[in-house]
């Protein structure tokens, strides 16, 4: 699979346009924003409560 480029990205937003109508769009938008930041916070939490449980390594170089 490729990389998604400019013409790819201009069609998916072309067709959300189409689909959800112009008025839609900024709420779907800000609900994709919050949806993103809230899976950000919960990764860094796990990954935090990951690293605080293991224990100190004692390895000599």
């Amino acid at each position: 699979m490729g990389r998604i480029g400019f013409q790819e990205i201009l069609m998916v937003f072309g067709l959300a346009l189409l689909i959800f109508g112009p008025s839609k769009l900024p709420e779907i938008g800000k609900a994709m924003g919050k949806g993103i930041r809230e899976f950000k916070q919960a990764t860094n939490d796990i990954t935090n409560s990951v690293n605080a449980e293991e224990p100190p390594s004692d390895k000599k170089s």
